[in-house]
């Protein structure tokens, strides 16, 4: 558990005021969240969470309403009236971000109706697919803070994308070298994120547009911690390549990561996870798990649960319906009701029930990772999922998906040493098709060999890393505290009222 300094500030001074906004998505909205919770919680702020519905799901409602506090108040923006914007086959990325540009045509009203009465918001926090409302804020003189909310790999390299598309001609996956981002590692071009991989496409133009707007914030908050991520975040402060975009001050405040959900006999669901778990001896069962939106072919499943079963081990294995698109998932969150059975190979259920679970579409993904006898995590990758494994020293199987996960797999394989790639990138950067036997070898090297113990004392590592960080007088802790002071001297500013020191 985490230590921290509990609540900080004067408590007869109003309490300064900070607005959120989040785009659509779990994997958006839970870090935003989290860092609400902290303000509020260790840092005496009131705090207005704006949420954009359209799209929204169960699981995102009873996220959001889970931890009620008089401080935090959770205000729905107007639903935006979608029709005829959004098509069937439309790319995810060009969805969450035509929902976004539509869903925040309210955001002046709603700030202008004074959120309830309560005071003027010394800061707005938004992530990166919401930067269409810097320009509201600049007229209603609010700062804007960016919450990036994926890895410093990233970051880096979205900062300097726009400096790339002015000056590389053709696609970026042609390049004959690894992309050299200034003062940090290089990037190999099979791993660039979908939406980069071809510039003709939507989803690029609209990429581009969110991050050429960063430095128009007056600060990035990063999900990450200096232990984790050292070269990245050496570069973006040092190289004066970014001095001179010029780069707002980053503030790694992370890991910020999901609560542990109560694991309540109310939740049948969840209560069979976790009785099949205590039943399993310690570090001996591997949790497979590809996100809130990820999904495999048809083809892919049958070979990853035969896989599986060849290794042996045990396991909890969450499903949902195959798809020929490697996100179908994204926006229907915890809805796939299908029987497993009807998509697993015959009779896989049956002969693995010794040593194996199926769980359809969801598991309680915290509560699992935090459990004793979780030995590893095949993983998509994801970043709240990476932050999340580590946070509870599980090492990592990588199987990324989609969006920045290989940047994410390569980095923590290579650099990091906390997980092992499953080799479904070809050399040109196509998926590929991993067999049963490759599944097996790779499965069976984490969970039993030296291969899998080397990770796991490297994971370890940085789980204390991570709990320090967070702690009072931690690196992260003190970062958000440092921000955290500079609005409440602001607030204080602002209004006639005698304004004491924190204390």
């Amino acid at each position: 558990m985490e230590a921290t300094c509990g609540e900080i500030g004067n408590k007869s001074s109003p309490k300064p005021h900070v607005g959120f906004l989040a785009s659509p998505g779990m994997g958006h909205i839970t870090p935003l969240f989290e860092l609400a919770l902290r303000l509020v919680t260790q840092h005496n702020f009131q705090v207005t969470f704006l949420v954009i519905t359209t799209d929204s799901t169960a699981a995102q409602y009873n996220y959001l309403h889970a931890t009620p506090h008089p401080d935090l108040h959770i205000v729905d923006l107007p639903p935006a009236d979608m029709s005829g914007l959004l098509f069937e086959d439309m790319k995810v990325l060009t969805r969450l971000c035509v929902i976004v540009q539509e869903s925040i045509r309210s955001l002046r009203s709603v700030l202008l109706s004074g959120l309830n009465n309560r005071p003027k918001l010394q800061a707005f926090i938004i992530d990166i697919f919401c930067t269409g409302v810097f320009d509201t804020c600049k007229d209603l003189s609010i700062p804007v803070y960016s919450f990036f909310t994926a890895s410093t790999i990233l970051l880096a390299f979205s900062l300097y994308l726009p400096t790339m598309d002015r000056e590389v001609e053709g696609e970026f996956v042609d390049l004959p070298e690894p992309i050299n981002v200034p003062g940090c590692n290089r990037i190999r071009t099979q791993d660039l994120l979908n939406q980069v991989r071809n510039r003709k496409i939507d989803e690029y133009k609209w990429y581009l547009m969110h991050v050429s707007r960063l430095s128009m914030a007056t600060g990035i908050f990063v999900n990450t911690w200096h232990d984790l991520e050292p070269e990245w975040l050496k570069g973006i402060k040092n190289e004066q390549f970014f001095v001179d975009i010029p780069t707002p001050p980053v503030y790694p405040i992370g890991p910020l990561t999901k609560r542990i959900e109560s694991a309540s006999d109310e939740n049948a669901d969840v209560k069979e996870v976790m009785t099949w778990l205590d039943r399993q001896p310690k570090d001996s069962v591997l949790f497979v798990a590809l996100g809130s939106g990820g999904t495999l072919t048809n083809l892919q499943l049958t070979e990853l649960a035969l896989g599986l079963e060849l290794s042996q081990q045990r396991f909890i294995l969450v499903t949902r319906t195959p798809s020929d698109s490697a996100f179908a998932a994204f926006f229907t969150v915890g809805v796939d009701s299908d029987d497993p059975r009807a998509y697993l190979p015959d009779g896989f259920v049956e002969r693995t029930k010794e040593v194996g679970l199926v769980v359809s579409s969801w598991a309680p993904q915290v509560v699992v990772l935090n459990h004793p006898s979780t030995g590893a995590f095949l993983s998509h990758c994801g970043w709240n999922s990476t932050l999340e494994s580590i946070k509870h020293g599980v090492p990592m199987i990588g199987w990324p998906l989609y969006a920045e996960q290989r940047m994410n797999a390569t980095m923590l394989s290579d650099e990091i040493g906390v997980a092992v790639k499953m080799p479904v990138v070809g050399e040109g950067g196509e998926t590929v098709v991993v067999g049963r036997k490759e599944i097996e070898q790779v499965v069976r090297a984490v969970m039993e060999g030296e291969e899998g113990r080397k990770l796991r004392r490297r994971v370890k590592e940085l789980e204390a890393s991570a709990r320090q960080t967070l702690s009072c007088g931690g690196p992260s802790y003190e970062t958000l505290a440092g921000v955290a002071e500079s609005w409440k001297r602001q607030g204080c500013a602002m209004t006639t009222r005698s304004c004491m020191e924190p204390g």
